[in-house]
């Protein structure tokens, strides 16, 4: 079977396709299989893969139908069970709404690992159509529970062309040795969406496992196309709930009463902020969070 396997898991993703699937008809590596997770099935995204499969023919190709939105960390399960089950060596995770024109951006993150015995390697990544950072390496802070992105918002001048280790990166484009599933475990699907990679990576990190970053190879995200972006119901709700649930889940003493402490008080002020609908809708996320299963 192929060697790496790709795994992308698709809600509503019909106006990023074109992009998505022009970029891995460039790749000059062939041996990959794709897996396609759809959390959104319909006729008109089958309509319109079957179009762009035959508009830019690709190695492999399975399609998940979904009938729900199982979020993404289900959708990334479900694929990277099929892609070890299938036997390859490794798994790319990668959003669809992103696109990567260097030819040999597969080939030379195969060879990375495996020429470098590199288990997680992800790259740097800009905002679409641009050359402003969005990620040059990741960091989690455990007593404040958040993820934060290296360079983000800065202009690229070469500041973070160094190959360096991190414990933390978002897994929108990133390559994952088939034995880390092995030792850490697949995602958390309880997260449905957002913490999910902050918790797999965390998991990762207390098994010794770290992210290698190697900036040579460039990939531009176009941020939020599935979710809106910004301030949303949605993202109050599964940001805030997801966070007190990965502190609950994975932090010990003094970082657990810490971080609680720190993200009630700052969504205190939010509450003060926020008008009714969104204030409603953190509220019923905080009270979620506490009331989670598996803790």
């Amino acid at each position: 079977m192929a060697k790496l396997g790709l795994v992308t898991v698709l809600y509503k993703s019909d106006e990023v396709l074109y992009g998505f699937f022009e970029s891995l008809s460039k790749q000059i590596f062939s041996d990959y299989h794709l897996y396609i997770i759809d959390n959104s099935s319909s006729e008109t995204t089958d309509s319109l893969l079957v179009e762009l499969i035959s508009k830019f023919p690709i190695c492999g190709v399975s399609h998940i139908r979904n009938e729900n939105n199982n979020g993404v960390a289900k959708g990334n399960n479900q694929g990277i069970k099929l892609a070890l089950e299938d036997g390859c060596d490794y798994i790319l995770l990668l959003n669809n709404d992103i696109e990567f024109p260097q030819e040999n951006l597969f080939g030379d993150m195969y060879s990375c690992a495996v020429l470098e015995d590199q288990d997680i390697i992800i790259p740097k990544i800009f905002y679409y159509d641009s050359r402003t950072i969005w990620m040059a390496g990741g960091s989690i802070s455990e007593f404040k529970a958040i993820s934060s992105h290296v360079g983000v918002d800065e202009i690229d001048i070469g500041q973070y062309d160094q190959s360096l280790y991190f414990n933390y990166a978002p897994t929108c484009f990133m390559l994952i040795n088939r034995t880390i599933f092995d030792a850490v475990g697949l995602m958390d699907e309880d997260y449905f969406v957002y913490y999910d990679d902050t918790d797999f990576l965390f998991r990762a990190h207390k098994k010794g496992y770290k992210v290698y970053y190697l900036p040579k190879l460039e990939v531009f995200h176009k941020v939020s196309s599935s979710t809106g972006g910004g301030e949303t119901l949605f993202s109050i709700y599964y940001l805030n709930r997801n966070r007190i649930f990965f502190i609950l889940k994975n932090l010990k003493f003094p970082a657990r009463q810490i971080s609680l402490f720190y993200t009630l008080a700052t969504r205190a002020i939010r509450l003060l902020k926020y008008k009714l609908p969104e204030r409603n809708q953190l509220v019923k996320a905080i009270k979620d969070g506490f009331n989670m299963k598996n803790i």
